[in-house]
């Protein structure tokens, strides 16, 4: 009847209203709530690795006088675990390409638990130390199938945009670790932050197991709960920009979409318009027929798989450029504490809200870094994907250079906070490129071999970091005055390889569209 209330349960409450806004704003944002889910799974996997790290920098002065120990011994502590996933990473990569990833992800998650519950009862270092091993091994499987499944879940058009929404997992996950993990280490101790780690690791490994599906391989598949109308997800290729034959396509999964979940976007057929090849199609750029994958090939050898993936020039470049920002990055969130504290003198609550503004302007730059880049491809800019990335390191090297100069923190923080954005804004484009010039069988190979290099950078720059701050700091007597200089210098001086990922990237930029359609031309030949 008209005018009468609207009844618990008919649909039309306040309870509906608000639920059917949080649907609308998923479906605008992510594209529907299915992908929401996966997004934020995938980003509190993500979240997980750097909020235990965040943990160690945010208990860096609890763990120093605890176990009587250095900055060295400090950066040794979160090193530990990134060089055992230097070796673990190529095998886990390859069982990410084979196996069931959401079942692999969630084991993973329960050893990452068992890892931290070990670390809190550690009597001592050597205790601590070992237990960072365990660790290791659960960080190297996890990068490989997290970008695998990003991959095989997002559609092309999207994937710079909705990995800008995933990698906001590393940055919360950083700046929980930071926050909560350095009250409760303050409060209480640094073991009940280790504790509080767990008991969220092993939540979050029964989510992945029951709330995960496995997509089809091959990109983009359907997911439970979003849209499946004709042509949905289907996007228009850039002007001028005609989509040939399966050039449109993440990777020819054929008619199969996820397991249980039906077609791929666009039930009645529609196809996902990648961008990236869209754009190289019509520019009549041509693959180069040498590295062209063979159907027959996809199943290589683990040596054969990494040659094919280093011969791949843009690859090689990514990889490293990769590896250097995460280099810088390692050795700042494990030290970021310490030298806030003595370069800035601030208080503990002042600390906190430092930590929350910084981590503010990190989000916003992954986000609005994906999000322009996306867009800038679908207007035909085929280099999207590598020049902002190339923008972002340059920026956030120069920034960064006053921030951590200026002793004054209302002079430092606004070029902090741009720099620390700039920064952040660089990885969705980039980690959308290397999915760009892979074909989609080898994207867990091509990540676990992304994911040594990484790792092996962020094993080795919280010691670097701390040897350097430890040598240059001692030169005035040791005071903290001194240590807090050592830092500084540290920071500045790691703020060079920074600089030189910029170079990097636009060398990148000449060979990434010729590496696009080669990954393109084999995608077409292993969907026919």
């Amino acid at each position: 009847m008209a005018g009468a209330r609207p009844r618990a349960g008919d649909g039309t409450g306040p309870g509906a209203a608000v639920a059917g806004w949080v649907d609308r704003r998923a479906r605008r944002t992510l594209g529907g709530p299915g992908r929401l889910r996966v997004v934020l799974l995938l980003a509190a996997v993500l979240g997980l690795n750097t909020a235990d790290t965040g943990t160690i920098g945010a208990s860096a002065a609890q763990l120093e006088a605890d176990l009587e120990i250095g900055h060295a011994q400090l950066g040794l502590l979160a090193s530990a675990s990134a060089g055992v996933g230097v070796v673990a990473a190529i095998p886990m990569g390859v069982l990410a390409d084979r196996l069931h990833r959401a079942r692999l992800l969630a084991v993973v998650i329960a050893v990452w638990a068992v890892a931290m519950v070990a670390g809190g009862l550690a009597p001592d270092y050597e205790w601590l130390l070992a237990s960072r091993l365990l660790l290791g091994a659960a960080v190297a499987a996890s990068g490989p199938v997290v970008v695998s499944l990003t991959g095989d879940f997002i559609p092309p058009a999207d994937r710079a945009a909705v990995l800008g929404w995933i990698l906001t997992g590393e940055i919360a996950g950083a700046g929980a670790g930071l926050l909560v993990g350095g009250e409760i280490a303050a409060t209480f101790s640094w073991r009940y932050a280790f504790f509080l780690l767990a008991a969220a690791s092993l939540a979050l490994a029964v989510s992945v197991w029951r709330q995960l599906p496995e997509p089809a391989r091959g990109g983009a598949g359907w997911l439970p709960g979003d849209p499946r109308e004709d042509g949905a997800g289907e996007r228009a290729a850039p002007e001028g920009a005609a989509a040939s034959d399966g050039a449109g396509t993440s990777g020819g999964a054929g008619e199969g979409g996820p397991e249980g979940g039906g077609a791929r976007p666009g039930g009645g057929g529609g196809r996902q318009v990648d961008q990236a090849r869209a754009v190289v199609d019509a520019w009549g750029i041509r693959p180069a027929p040498e590295r062209v994958l063979r159907p027959e090939d996809e199943e290589m050898s683990l040596l054969r798989a990494t040659v094919f993936l280093l011969r791949i020039p843009s690859n090689r470049l990514l990889i490293i450029a990769s590896a250097t920002g995460y280099f810088f990055f390692a050795g700042l969130r494990t030290f970021v504490v310490v030298f806030a504290i003595r370069h800035f003198h601030v208080s503990q609550l002042g600390l906190g809200v430092l930590i929350v503004v910084i981590g503010v302007a990190a989000l916003v730059g992954a986000v609005a870094g994906g999000r322009f880049t996306d867009r800038a491809l679908r207007r035909g800019r085929t280099e999207a994907r590598i020049l902002v990335p190339a923008a972002g390191f340059t920026l956030a090297a120069l920034l960064l250079l006053p921030g951590f100069v200026l002793t004054p923190l209302a002079l430092a923080l606004p070029a902090i906070v741009l720099g620390t954005a700039a920064l952040a804004a660089a990885n969705p484009p980039l980690d959308a490129a290397r999915l760009d010039i892979v074909p989609a069988s080898m994207w867990g190979r091509a990540e676990s071999l992304r994911t040594v290099l990484r790792l092996a950078a962020e094993a080795v720059a919280p010691a670097t970091f701390g040897l350097v701050a430890d040598v240059l700091g001692d030169g005035g007597g040791g005071g903290t005055g001194d240590r807090a200089s050592g830092l500084q210098d540290a920071f500045l001086i790691m703020l060079l390889p920074l600089l030189a990922n910029g170079l990097l990237m636009l060398l990148a930029r000449r060979s990434y569209p010729v590496d696009v359609a080669t990954a393109s031309a084999a995608d077409r030949a292993a969907s026919r």
